[in-house]
């Protein structure tokens, strides 16, 4: 039975990475040996902790390209190395910073980055007594951040005020991450005891504790959709997996998969407005990334990015940096250890060019739900939401306009009735030479059919009221004195003459056949004149003969001497005519595909 394809629109995201021409380069990252992304990236800056006496970090902005010079401004932040900084959710201009120090600092940078060395923070926040480990800030209150110090204690700081709201304690060993929930209410942290723990926000008490992974090196986890964690770390044999885990029986995960066998520790990056998780090593040169659903099993593998270099820190960017028009769907910044940025960017395929809705869902916003006052009473808010696209956003709420419908004239019309036309007799009919009917301009033009008479039948008179151009004039053939029946001659031949030869005293002696010849004859020069410079198209291959005549092309001075001639300017017409109908059937063609593809969005 043939495996059914899983239905879904991230089934085919690829990444497709940024010229290096267009990249950062040069950036001297730290060299400490820590389990951090030693990067953090918002819509405006991106930062790096680099390379240096005490703890600097550098703040670029996002859209700088090119090599960073060694003299660059960056924040003199720390007396010891600078373990982890983390740009606060609703200022772009306010990034926090812990170190080896004990200590942990808030600094303010400018709209343009820096133009010098930033040495004074904004906020210092000091109550730990070893290095702080990591730090996270509360994604719905405002100025509220968490902590996590070597003496396995956590702070909860107000840092408007560089107050502590909040010491967790109770971790038996080394915290090794922390991160909240949607909402806030709660934060999941890993220990060095291999436990997993969930906790309150607002008492610090723990509501659900499991083990985790079986592996000594550091393991971490993210709350995902619908309050699940997902963790990744290590087995005995230091295996690397992931696994995915209900709140209320963490020890117990609900899918469980190995990966390879590295040294380095997983990142996991959570993207909520499209359920899509990427796992990143530090050191390695592959990114994952899965898509998580309520479908068994819950984490469907998507694709794996690789390349040659491996990752040495790394940054996610937010939903408000994305690049909406193209479809991107995520971005990476990837720290490689020539110091070189690479700008990863995670596009869906999509045929049309308009802003996609499905893709792209309200994401958080830059305004704050609550104060830290109202988070210290207790109180939780769902986050507010801002569109991605702001103005595709108000281009569709606008009312669509009400057209007045009215009524259908067509429908009230009778139809015509049929009459019947008056027939006429042969001996009552005028001679064809004094019939003139117009020619519809849009009308197919009828194939020749062959007469008896003399050779020819002409599919329609031209209008004898249409003067004959003086260029035509000078191309016609001049009217041949009477003479005695020549016995070298066919009695039937038909000798041609133009409608001015004609005209003249004594030309009226021709034969009904040879005037309707005639005037097909002054018909087909009319209309090779007037698509003599509209028609740009490749000569037919029927033309091959006549090009290759002495009597060359035709053209709107060309008039044929015989049968044979007038036949061959015939099938020339016919092959022009074919080459239009094949180009209007292309072109329908084309737009009925265009129409389908706006119709279904492919």
């Amino acid at each position: 039975m043939a495996q059914i394809v899983r239905q879904s629109k991230f089934r085919h995201v690829f990444c497709k990475p940024v010229k290096h021409e267009s990249c950062m380069s040069d950036i001297r990252v730290t060299e400490i040996t820590w389990d951090s992304l030693f990067c953090d990236v918002n819509p405006k800056f991106i930062a790096f902790i680099n390379r240096g006496a005490g703890g600097p970090f550098m703040v670029i902005p996002v859209n700088k390209i090119g090599r960073i010079d060694k003299d660059y401004p960056f924040v003199d932040a720390h007396k010891a190395p600078c373990l982890e900084v983390a740009w606060s959710p609703f200022n772009d201009n306010v990034i926090a910073s812990c170190s080896e120090d004990t200590t942990c600092k808030v600094w303010v940078i400018p709209d343009r980055g820096l133009s010098r060395n930033l040495s004074e923070p904004a906020v210092e926040l000091t109550g730990h007594q070893k290095r702080v480990n990591t730090i996270a800030w509360h994604p719905v209150a405002n100025n509220v951040l968490l902590t996590a110090g070597g003496e396995n204690v956590m702070f909860m700081w107000n840092v408007g005020t560089g107050e502590a709201l909040l010491e967790i304690s109770g971790h038996p060993d080394q915290i090794w991450s922390i991160n909240f929930n949607y909402d806030g209410s709660q934060f999941v942290t890993t220990c060095k005891d291999k436990k997993i723990r969930i906790l309150d926000s607002h008492t610090g008490e723990v509501l659900h504790e499991g083990t985790g992974h079986e592996g000594v090196k550091p393991q971490r986890a993210i709350f995902v959709k619908d309050g699940l964690i997902m963790t990744t770390g290590f087995t005995k044999r230091s295996e690397r997996l992931y696994a995915l885990r209900a709140p209320e029986d963490l020890s117990t995960p609900i899918v469980e998969e190995e990966l390879d066998t590295s040294n380095g520790v997983l990142f996991p990056f959570y993207d909520e407005d499209s359920g899509l998780v990427y796992l990143i090593g530090k050191g390695d040169c592959a990114i994952r990334y899965y898509e998580v659903n309520n479908e068994a099993p819950f984490v469907h593998y998507i694709n794996t990015y690789t390349t040659n270099e491996p990752q040495r820190a790394i940054g996610f960017q937010s939903k408000r940096g994305m690049s909406s028009e193209e479809n991107e769907i995520n971005r990476i910044y990837k720290l490689t250890t020539k110091g070189v940025v690479d700008i990863l960017q995670f596009f869906v395929p999509r045929k049309s060019d308009l802003f996609q809705h499905d893709l792209y869902p309200d994401t958080r916003s830059t305004i704050p739900a609550l104060t830290a006052e109202e988070f210290m009473e207790g109180k939780n808010a769902a986050p507010n939401r801002q569109p991605v696209n702001a103005a595709a956003a108000a281009a569709a709420a606008k009312p669509k306009v009400q057209v007045a419908k009215k009524a259908n004239i067509l429908s009230t019309l009778a139809p015509t009735a049929a009459e019947s036309a008056p027939t006429q007799s042969y001996a009552e009919r005028p001679p064809s030479s004094q019939q003139s009917s117009p020619r519809p301009s849009a009308s197919p033009r009828p194939r020749p059919v062959v007469d008896e008479d003399m050779g020819i039948v002409p599919m329609r008179e031209a209008p004898p009221s249409r003067p004959t151009s003086s260029r035509a004039s000078r191309t016609e053939i001049p009217p041949k004195e009477e003479k005695g029946p020549d016995p070298m001659k066919p009695k039937q031949a038909v000798t041609l003459k133009s409608r001015a030869a004609r005209d003249e005293p004594g030309g009226g002696g021709q034969t009904p056949g040879q005037k309707r010849a005639a005037a097909e004859l002054e018909r087909i020069k009319r209309d090779q004149s007037r698509t003599a410079e509209e028609d740009t198209l490749a000569p037919p291959p029927q033309a091959a003969r006549a090009s290759a005549s002495p009597r060359g092309s035709v053209s709107s001075e060309h008039v044929p001497q015989n049968m044979d001639e007038l036949l061959d300017d015939l099938m020339k017409m016919k092959a022009v005519l074919r080459q239009h109908e094949r180009r209007i059937r292309m072109l329908e063609e084309e737009i009925a595909d265009r129409n389908m593809s706006n119709a279904y969005s492919f």
